[in-house]
């Protein structure tokens, strides 16, 4: 598992460090450096987030079977706090994705890092 974990990354990273290589021998401009970090900045908080959410979208839930379990007359109130959690949990990725999209179209520091 470790092994296709670091070969899809090492596939997913080589266009960036290939961008990267060529703007540290000086064929491209710096922006090009710039994109590639971007997309790797990107893509890497989404992951992490992404994962974080999904991490915490199970703990709400399995914590919900387990209460709905114990009380099965409270079985609504719970659904309905479990709901509540589970929106505030999947908004903090849908955050985390508006920012990435951001970082990648909109690319509010490339006056800075570009030139």
């Amino acid at each position: 598992m470790r092994k296709a974990v670091v070969a899809g990354l090492a596939a997913w990273l080589l266009p960036a460090v290939a961008m990267a290589a060529e703007a540290a021998t000086g064929n491209q401009s710096g922006s090009a450096m710039y994109f590639a970090v971007s997309i790797a900045t990107a893509g890497f908080g989404l992951a992490i987030a992404a994962f974080g959410g999904a991490l915490g979208q199970a703990s709400v839930g399995a914590r919900a079977m387990e209460a709905m379990a114990r009380q099965p007359e409270s079985g609504g109130q719970i659904r309905t706090a479990m709901i509540i959690a589970l929106a505030f949990v999947e908004s903090l990725v849908i955050y985390s994705m508006l920012v990435g999209l951001i970082i990648l179209f909109l690319n509010p520091f490339i006056k800075h890092f570009a030139g």
